[in-house]
């Protein structure tokens, strides 16, 4: 059967798309979804254990908190709490902990640790998976059931200010938000300064129930300098002071006999020791959880902090607020929170916890009867069913005590249990389809391989042996066999397989599929081999060997590059793929040396006149250039490798190993400042004379000055430092240091791309290209240098050393070829990207680079063009103030109010004068309202029928 080359590629590309898709539907676990309902309900909340008796009520217990605060702080490691430095960073918070009424918790945050997946986690009780990573770039709105939905259910009046993540996450949710931007990394105190100017003004309001403070300074810090900076501890003690303040203000509004306020500081996730996160590392997933109220009992002394998961949280918000527990949650409702309620009460909330977690577990494990938890929970519904019909009696003996407290364990535990098996279900691979989706793209990319040769001829046409393979008796035999397989696989699975839910006509046809590409396979191959044969007259496999001739190192580079990639199937080896290249690298400068020494050595030893061909030259004595260049070249591969192990350990990566201490960290401790920043100044010479040598004078001036704008914003952000720099000056974020070098990189490249037009459109001046392209490099080499941290300088001096030692010595002069060097620079650069600290953990993903030398971040306007006041006039909004403004719903008010800054709220519906006129605010000028009003408060009935008083600064107190 003849195909076409077009259609042939069009049909394994998709394939191949469904191939692929099978495998990432098996390698991502399906998210745990309850089928009751979308979202949970007061009346869908189960009846209180009764035995012998009709049903009890379904009543909610009392809500234990009438206020809850979040205060939660982006990237705070438990060890800057509850460490040893907890005391210096966090004084007030380590007073609290110790002697407050609190509770201290270790919270565990699955991965991946990055602010999306840990607010859905927060927030829904779920555990999010990986490609929420991606998501969290540009977060939807979130539809699935959670804790901020059944507070604004319940009439909960809720208002935020931070990371504007939430506010993507929860539209219209807020009565009142001013989000700010999380991936400027750059700043960390304006961010937190944004939203710290809205807590005096809103702890003195009673309009809301809920406040939840999102800040990002600590993130950022960690971004840009990592947990040992200099800027933690301000930062820290900053946050301290804003507690203390917030806590101040909870305190002081505490009425008699009202409900109590409940103050939760926590982190979204930690942070590991280059300062970012993503991964799994014990600094990433450990983050503090402090709640603080006076319901719970005063401390004695410092305790060892409990370990709960993340999740845990959500639950207990939402039964301490009196809302329902999301559908989908996996967390369990921490204990220490309910010890000051009444013992019925307490079997209440773990009931109902247990209740949900049940539901969902059927909804998720086939076999949820064989689970120790949910059988714990029917015993423990059914001794609590017990217990409440003795205590309805009136019955207040000692038995009924102890029967509660044995019934109050047994929720516990089996709340425990329920709750690691449905977390344990998200991280269960589905083995089945992943190999199913492996198979197929295998088998289609040897098709592909084999046919690449016919597809690429002159006819443009691919003879494809589909109706033999069909007419074949193996075809048949194969389809036996992969139904057999499916049926024994299906029938006796543990857990549910997604190839397994599909329908037999589809099953079967996925079989046909496999078996024919497999007996097409088979009749490709025995085809091309007598082919051979024929044509040469000799078995096919000296006829292939003969085709064929192939270098030791053209088979290192083979086997090495083929290997790695078969080894990417394997968890352990991506996690530590860095072993496989060092490994590889190593091994490529021995198979180097080898050659020099074959060249050098031996083969010169029968020609005599080789070492004139070598190095033309002019010099009187070549023999002795000759002779120091034979050396040099010997020299390189050993070198080679000597960099490279000490490179190894300047940083270290991975999973298994990334925590032990390395030459980093001890460079960006500040007692060794001096020597990183020695090191910083000889790199950044070293890296000046190896690539000013082929550059013309104005460019090698502009190379020597951004070179040192380089070490004048490493200095000015705090990595390094100058002479003459004091030690107590305060960093800055060195945004004009790093704008002076984008200057000087900016000319250099202009400068060489001049240079190369010149070359290809005025005159064909060879030299004048050289130059025009190496300059254009240079350009580019400083800008790397700039983004560089400044620990990993000696990376990129190794790197371009090695570049142009390799270049020179070796590949030049060994004559390699094209696809030769290409590889050798690909596993190079493989090599030097770990050398850096990275990994395949996305913890190691730097994302301050993005934002060197920008003092601002805008992603666009919240609003936009002309906007209304609630039915108010068109006022006309000057663009620069259009960041300021943000939107805040009122109840009563259909329409949103304005915030704006300074801050000042205008609603419409109070901006309309009494006597109907619709014009705008008197006596203001417009173009000057949104930064010169102030509201003083609502004035009295008598005098204003309650409208708002609006200060114009420098005014009196106008009434609209």
């Amino acid at each position: 059967m003849k195909v076409r080359s077009s259609v042939f590629a069009s049909f394994i590309l998709i394939l191949e798309g469904i191939g692929v898709a099978l495998f990432l539907r098996g390698f991502f676990p399906v998210p745990l979804k309850s089928s009751v309902s979308s979202k949970n309900k007061l009346s869908d909340l189960p009846v209180e254990p009764l035995t012998g008796s009709s049903p009890n009520s379904s009543r909610l217990p009392q809500p234990l908190f009438k206020r809850v605060v979040i205060m939660l702080v982006d990237a705070l490691r438990e060890d800057f709490v509850f460490g040893p430095n907890g005391r210096m960073y966090m004084p007030y918070t380590r007073h609290l902990v110790e002697r407050g009424s609190s509770h201290s918790f270790v919270a565990k945050a699955r991965p991946p640790t990055v602010t999306m997946p840990r607010i859905k986690a927060l927030t829904t009780g779920t555990i999010p998976g990986f490609i929420d990573v991606v998501m969290n770039l540009n977060s939807p709105a979130l539809l699935e059931d959670n804790l901020i939905w059944q507070a604004k259910a319940a009439g909960k009046r809720m208002v935020f200010y931070g990371d504007d993540t939430w506010v993507r996450l929860f539209p219209k949710h807020f009565m009142e938000h001013d989000g700010t931007t999380s991936f400027f990394v750059s700043d960390y105190t304006e961010v937190d300064n944004n939203v710290t100017r809205h807590l005096d003004s809103t702890l003195k309001r009673d309009d809301w129930d809920i406040l939840i403070l999102h800040y990002l300074g600590l993130d950022h810090i960690g971004h840009i300098s990592g947990p040992h900076s200099s800027l933690i501890q301000p930062k820290l003690m900053e946050m301290d002071d804003i507690l203390k303040k917030i806590h101040s203000a909870l305190i002081s509004k505490e009425a008699e006999g009202s409900l109590p306020y409940l103050l939760v500081l926590c982190g979204d996730h930690g942070m590991s020791e280059t300062g970012s996160h993503g991964g799994s590392s014990e600094p990433e997933i450990n983050t503090p959880l402090v709640l603080l109220s006076p319901a719970f009992k005063r401390k004695a002394g410092m305790e060892k902090p409990g370990v709960v998961e993340q999740v845990d949280l959500p639950p207990t918000l939402a039964l301490g607020l009196g809302l329902p527990i999301s559908l989908n949650s996996v967390g369990r409702v921490i204990p220490g929170v309910l010890e000051e309620t009444s013992l019925r009460d307490q079997l209440r909330f773990l009931h109902l916890n247990g209740h949900q977690l049940s539901c969902l577990l059927k909804d998720s494990v086939p076999d949820y009867e064989k689970e120790a938890g949910f059988e714990q929970f029917r015993v423990a519904e059914k001794a609590h069913g017990s217990w409440m019909k003795l205590f309805l009696e009136g019955n207040t003996s000692e038995v009924l005590s102890n029967m509660g407290k044995k019934v109050l364990k047994q929720y516990v535990e089996a709340l425990a249990a329920m709750s690691s098996a449905l977390s344990k279900q998200l991280g269960k691979y589905d083995m089945y389809s992943m190999i199913a989706g492996m198979v197929f793209v295998f088998q289609l990319l040897l098709v592909l391989l084999l046919a690449m040769p016919e597809a690429l001829s002159g006819d443009a046409a691919v003879e494809l042996p589909v109706l033999s393979a069909l007419l074949s008796l193996p075809f048949y035999l194969m389809c036996l066999l992969l139904a057999s397989v499916h049926v024994l696989v299906c029938t006796s699975a543990e857990s549910s397989c997604y190839f397994c839910s599909l329908s037999w006509g589809l099953v079967f046809a996925a079989v046909a599929f496999s078996s024919a590409m497999f007996c097409i396979l088979v009749s490709l191959v025995t085809r091309r081999l007598p082919l051979g044969a024929r044509i040469h007259g000799k078995s096919p496999l000296r006829s292939i060997v003969s085709e064929w001739s192939l270098s030791e190192l053209d088979v290192l580079l083979l086997a090495g590059t083929v290997g790695h990639t078969l080894s990417l199937a394997a968890s352990s080896f991506v996690e530590e793929e860095h072993q496989t290249w060092y490994f590889l690298l190593n091994t490529l400068c021995l198979a180097v040396f080898q050659d020099v020494c074959r060249k050098y050595f031996r083969e010169q030893r029968g020609t005599g006149d080789e070492e004139e061909s070598i190095l033309p030259s002019k010099d009187p004595s070549p023999k002795a250039e000759i002779y120091s260049e034979k050396w040099l070249a010997l020299a390189t591969p050993p070198f080679t490798l000597l960099c490279c192990r000490l490179l190894r350990s300047l940083n270290q990566t991975g999973v298994q190993w990334a925590h032990l201490p390395d030459m980093g960290h001890w460079l960006n401790s500040s007692e060794h400042r001096t020597v990183l920043s020695l090191l910083a100044a000889f790199c950044l010479v070293f890296i000046y004379l190896l690539v000013q040598r082929r550059c013309s004078w104005v460019s090698k001036v502009a190379l020597a000055l951004g070179l040192l704008g380089v070490y004048s914003y490493r200095a000015a952000v705090g990595n390094v430092l100058f002479p003459w720099q004091h030690s107590g000056r305060t960093t800055s974020k060195g945004t004009m240091e790093a704008r002076f070098v984008y200057v000087f990189i900016l000319g250099i490249l202009f400068t060489g791309t001049k240079d190369l037009l010149r070359s290809q459109i005025i005159t064909s001046d060879a030299r004048l290209k050289s130059r025009g392209l190496w300059e254009i490099y240079s350009g580019l080499v400083l800008l790397v240098t700039l983004l560089f941290r400044a620990h990993n300088l000696p990376v990129l001096c190794c790197c371009l050393l090695i570049q142009t030692l390799m270049a020179q010595f070796i590949w030049k002069k060994l004559h390699y070829d094209a696809a030769q060097t290409t590889i050798m620079h690909y596993w190079f650069g493989q090599a030097f990207f770990y050398f850096q600290g990275n990994s395949n953990n996305i913890a190691t993903v730097d994302i301050s680079v993005g934002f060197v030398g920008l003092e601002s971040y805008v992603e666009g306007h919240l609003l936009n063009g002309p906007q209304h006041l609630c039915g108010a006039p068109t006022l006309g909004v000057p663009p620069g103030l259009l960041p300021q403004l943000t939107e805040r719903q009122e109840p009563g008010c259909s329409r949103p109010w304005l915030l704006l800054s300074g801050p000042a709220e205008v609603c419409a519906r109070c901006s309309l004068h009494r006597a109907g006129d619709h014009s705008a605010l008197p006596s203001l000028h417009m173009e000057r309202l949104f930064t010169q009003i102030t509201v003083r408060g609502h004035a009295p009935a008598a005098d204003c029928g309650g409208l708002p008083l609006l200060q114009h600064h420098g005014a009196e107190p106008h009434c609209q």
